[in-house]
């Protein structure tokens, strides 16, 4: 099963990638857990400066934007 995680701190721009990161893994119809991380010090553990950033399985692969669904499901497949 895949673990996706977004950082951010709650904003619009976070909640975006989430709702992206949700329809991906609803159109690829895989297993998966999508988990928002709003904790700063679970962020910067990451070595993330800026917000929203996509993980997936513990690879940070976008920070400071927000990749569309399709953008997410080519990093899922």
């Amino acid at each position: 099963m895949k673990r996706i995680q977004v950082l951010g701190i709650g904003c619009p721009t976070c909640e975006r990638l989430r709702k992206n990161a949700e329809a991906a893994v609803a159109e690829l119809g895989i297993e998966a857990t999508v988990e928002m991380v709003s904790d700063v010090s679970r962020i910067v553990s990451f070595d993330v400066l800026m917000t929203p950033a996509l993980v997936i399985d513990g690879d940070v692969k976008a920070v400071g934007k927000v990749p569309t669904t399709d953008d997410i499901k080519k990093l899922l497949t």
